[in-house]
């Protein structure tokens, strides 16, 4: 079979996994979130196998029912600062928010990540939907639709700020005793609603233009803010319905602001047995790690830590109104309709969202064949494997699937240095390039 689709892959570093209790299972590491030889082994073997990028999710809002990962966990940009030192090609991309960041320290440090790894830096952009997050910083949590607005005021600084420097600015000619070209060199002057920030900032583009824009959200605003300005997506869809529904919502919304296609990385949990009984099996056992109060208090995480211990538990999940509008919204109203439209107790629901099969479930080929098919019928570029156990995970993608799909002639590692590259994104231009300049950049790479 003649095919042209290479899929992407990202792994999501998140300590021992996806699954809550994934400190539980004997192939991961009690101290997962804060090892960091454990976090280097994972992305070396990502890299090995042709993954494409590594991702580090982040939140800033913990209490006694947090998951265990969050409670004890590294920030993104130190740890993917160290994991460049100990890579050479795969992306590194991190959460950082833009409720609760400086715009200016923020572009400085995934400035200073790009360069660190030869253009290998991507930011996921967040607004951090947890109210509690307020309380760590001495603000107003802001409603939803204002954190999309600032979000959007904030981007447009940090991408302002990265074109400070020209990429010849600086010429370094010891001969002639000149360091760079000031004519090469842009303040940004910006005043707006919510930012007022001068420039220049103080370090040089990097080989890729700009770190690359990932955003998470699936709400009407969280799309609208993604059609404006991100490069990629990542999605949470539990099925290839969901996925195509997002993707043609997403796409149209990226078509309406002028721009090409973008990336869409769905994350996944697969679960991979030599046989169905083997998948059954490993299921089984990572269902046995989580207690109802363990899914209860999961559960209530996307409704701001609500208390769902008060409501029975096989009673029928419970009307929550307008609880989650402010949080995890697309979330948040996905539980809710899927219950109300099935019929679901608490209990089913608590656990189907704690732990969901899904559908990269089964064999190795039933693996790959979903594979495939999410990326055939317009539900993904590529995937991101978050678990449920990282290290087993990685291991049956690895060794299981991805055999399968290079056969079929869906996966070929990537031979480019630069995230941009990797994910067939163009060089980020400058916007003081005259055209001449922009002929001469690299153009949008195929692989």
């Amino acid at each position: 079979m003649s095919n042209t689709t290479t899929i992407k892959l990202g792994l999501m570093l998140h300590g021992a996994g996806g699954h809550m209790n994934a400190w539980r299972h004997p192939k991961a590491p009690v101290d997962a979130s804060v090892n960091f030889r454990y976090f280097t082994g994972l992305a070396q073997r990502a890299e090995a196998a042709g993954f494409d990028f590594l991702f580090v999710a982040d939140g800033l809002h913990i209490n006694e029912k947090s998951l265990p990962h969050f409670l004890n966990r590294f920030e993104p940009i130190t740890l993917l600062s160290a994991l460049a030192s100990v890579t050479h090609n795969i992306g590194l991309a991190g959460t950082v928010s833009t409720s609760y960041s400086d715009p200016f320290t923020v572009a400085r440090q995934l400035a200073t990540l790009d360069n660190i790894s030869g253009g290998r830096a991507g930011w996921n952009v967040v607004t951090s939907p947890l109210e509690g997050s307020a309380r760590n910083f001495g603000k107003a949590h802001p409603d939803h639709a204002l954190r999309y607005k600032i979000a959007g005021e904030y981007i447009s600084v940090v991408q302002g700020l990265w074109d400070s420097w020209e990429d010849d600015a600086f010429i370094r000619d010891r001969q002639s005793g000149r360091f760079f070209d000031a004519t090469k060199l842009h303040k940004l002057n910006h005043q707006g609603e919510y930012f007022s920030v001068e420039g220049p900032l103080n370090i040089q583009r990097s080989p890729q233009g700009q770190p690359v824009i990932f955003q998470a959200g699936a709400s009407e605003t969280g799309i609208a803010l993604a059609g404006k300005s991100a490069d990629a997506v990542f999605t949470n869809a539990r099925t290839l319905e969901e996925a195509r529904i997002y993707a043609d919502r997403l796409q149209a919304e990226v078509a309406k602001n002028g721009r090409e296609p973008v990336g869409i990385f769905p994350g996944i949990s697969p679960i991979v047995g030599n046989t169905a009984e083997e998948a059954e099996a490993k299921y089984q056992h990572l269902l046995s790690l989580l207690s109802a109060e363990d899914v209860l208090a999961y559960l209530g995480r996307f409704f701001d830590h609500h208390d769902f211990s008060q409501y029975p538990l096989d009673g029928p999940f419970p009307e929550l109104g307008d609880l989650g509008q402010n949080t995890f919204r697309s979330t948040t109203d996905s539980i809710k309709q899927r219950a109300k439209a099935e019929g679901l107790t608490l209990r089913q629901v608590a656990f189907e969202t704690t732990l969901p099969r899904g559908e990269f479930f089964g064999t190795p080929e039933q693996v790959a064949e979903t594979f495939i098919r999410w990326v055939e019928e317009g539900g993904a570029s590529g995937f991101i494997i978050s678990g449920p156990v990282l290290v087993e995970a990685l291991e049956d993608i690895t060794q299981l699937v991805l055999p399968i799909l290079a056969a079929r002639g869906y996966w070929q590692p990537s031979d480019q240095a630069t995230l941009r590259g990797r994910l067939s994104l163009p060089f980020k231009t400058s916007r003081y390039a005259t055209t001449a300049e922009q002929a001469r950049q690299p153009a949008r790479v195929e692989n």
